[in-house]
């Protein structure tokens, strides 16, 4: 299609996954009803992004009982995409004909790794089909007390029925091996999910766009202090009440030229949508294209292993 309706939906998280799924479940039918075709969450928005590790004390300390007792809790919430919590996501993606982009806090039920956490950002297609599975690459500083590490299989783009869907998560736009392999799987939108869209974030995600001539769907969350784990010690430098937003969205929409179509809106919940087309990214690739013409093949050489890891061969 030539143009199409993309919405991003930024909203305080639910205070499970079982409340998540059934608020992306309304959510996603809102931006439907508004004529989306590809919608967007942020970076694990289920069940939440654990900003516990920035915004409380002591939860870095060796064998900390409260910290233990809330990652237990963030774990046995968290997405398995072959449970019924992946089949709910699945599903709204059937019933409301969508693209549906979220990221999630992904486990693995059972066998070799099933201890460990991944930051996951999984593509649906409007027949319910998991197109990709992205796990973030590198938990950034405190994220890898929660998150492991995870692999390249899902550093690509997928064909959907708005074009090529690419994304990544937060600070892996600051990766730029991460980016170039994306630039070469031919994006034509790009998701850019993160917990907050701070101001360094709205460069990074802006920078994106115009480096890969693409449009970009930058994605953050909301969250009050009331959600942080309760046996948790807050920083109150950080989280004075239990209304201080700990993440405040920041969300925008942002096309190939590096200019904002939908500019970010924080501190309150909302669906931002914009009609995009298609032809913008064919005029603004005249000028470049770094995976086509702006590129050196004959003097760089760039590969990605992109089998995924594991523990056990």
């Amino acid at each position: 299609m030539a143009t199409f309706t993309a919405a991003i939906v930024q909203a305080h998280v639910a205070a499970s996954l079982a409340e998540g799924l059934e608020v992306t479940r309304s959510l996603t039918a809102e931006a439907a009803a508004n004529g989306a075709t590809l919608v967007v969450f942020p970076e694990t928005w289920l069940p939440g992004y654990p900003a516990w590790l920035d915004v409380c004390r002591d939860v870095s300390l060796w064998d900390h009982e409260p910290t233990k007792q809330a990652f237990a809790h963030y774990r046995s919430e968290s997405v398995d995409v072959n449970d019924a919590s992946g089949a709910a996501l699945a599903r709204i993606a059937v019933e409301q004909r969508v693209t549906l982009v979220v990221g999630v806090s992904e486990r693995v039920a059972s066998g070799p790794g099933s201890g460990t956490l991944y930051n996951t950002l999984l593509t649906y297609g409007p027949d319910g089909q998991l197109l990709n599975h992205h796990r973030k690459l590198m938990p950034t500083h405190t994220e890898r007390l929660v998150w492991g590490q995870g692999d390249s299989e899902g550093l690509r783009s997928v064909e959907t029925p708005v074009g090529r869907v690419g994304g990544l998560v937060c600070w892996e736009h600051w990766m730029p091996l991460a980016r170039q392999a994306l630039h070469v799987a031919g994006e034509d939108i790009h998701v850019a999910v993160w917990p907050t869209v701070q101001e360094r974030h709205q460069i990074a995600s802006r920078h994106y766009a115009f480096e890969g001539r693409c449009f970009v769907l930058a994605a953050g969350s909301l969250m009050k202090a009331s959600s942080l784990p309760p046996q948790l010690e807050r920083d109150t430098a950080r989280a004075a009440s239990d209304d201080t937003l700990v993440l405040s969205g920041g969300s925008a929409i942002i096309g190939p030229d590096g200019a904002y179509i939908v500019p970010p809106r924080f501190d309150e919940p909302t669906i931002l949508l914009a009609a995009l087309d298609r032809a913008q990214l064919d005029a603004e690739r005249m000028t470049l294209d770094v995976a086509g013409h702006y590129s050196r093949p004959d003097a760089f050489v760039f590969g990605v292993t992109t089998s995924p890891s594991r523990t056990v061969r």
